[in-house]
């Protein structure tokens, strides 16, 4: 009897720790998964996608997160569906760089202007400054594009500063997980907008009156 019930509290112990381990491990995948999917809506948005377009690029074609909005800029930049691009990237193995040239572009386009330049992209704006009478002998390596892609977008989109990017970037931070903290910060600045325009309309509703009484 007490053999059974030494097992039986070895299996409920086994089985409580088994839960809580698959409960951290969910816990995990859900938190970068909201992040990954903040990313992919926050793409679509801003180049005009749908955000299930995104995600099925993504996984047909296992193109990294990063490089998606490569992909789409370079749709959007070139105006021909994704697809195409992704026939170029997928297909014939072309790097980046080599899918501008196709398209009679020069890297002139991944161009972001910034005061002043930091790690991982000291390399690209080299290049840049080095040939910035003829941009199309500026070498840039697939990460470079990335890079450059990701800094547009991430600053347009969100209104940071790229040199605030940069830095977080120079220190490994992922895009995605930048794309999550501005689009929370983004949330909250609205909301306290929004909570602060409260009384302010009423003030406004009354300077209205005011100005009309005194065009009358």
């Amino acid at each position: 009897m007490k053999r059974v019930a030494v097992q039986f509290v070895v299996i409920m112990f086994a089985i409580s720790v088994a839960t809580a381990f698959a409960q951290s491990v969910s816990t995990g995948i859900s938190i970068t998964n909201g992040q990954l999917r903040n990313f992919y809506l926050s793409i679509g948005d801003y180049y005009h996608v749908p955000e299930s377009r995104v995600v099925y690029v993504r996984d047909r074609y296992h193109i990294h997160d990063e490089e998606l909005p490569v992909l789409f800029f370079l749709a959007s930049r070139v105006q021909v569906d994704p697809q195409v691009i992704i026939d170029l990237r997928i297909r014939r193995r072309m790097s980046w760089l080599d899918i501008t040239f196709h398209f009679g572009l020069t890297p002139e386009i991944y161009y972001v202007p910034v005061r002043r330049v930091g790690p991982p992209y000291g390399n690209a704006y080299g290049h840049y400054k080095k040939h910035k009478n003829n941009y199309s002998k500026v070498i840039l390596v697939d990460d470079d594009v990335v890079n450059l892609v990701n800094l547009r977008f991430m600053s347009d989109y969100h209104g940071v500063d790229p040199e605030a990017i940069m830095d977080r970037r120079g220190k490994g931070e992922k895009f995605f997980v930048m794309n999550d903290e501005f689009h929370k910060t983004k949330g909250e600045n609205r909301n306290n907008k929004n909570n602060g325009n409260k009384g302010v309309k009423k003030d406004n509703k009354n300077n209205g009156r005011g100005k009309g009484n005194g065009r009358d």
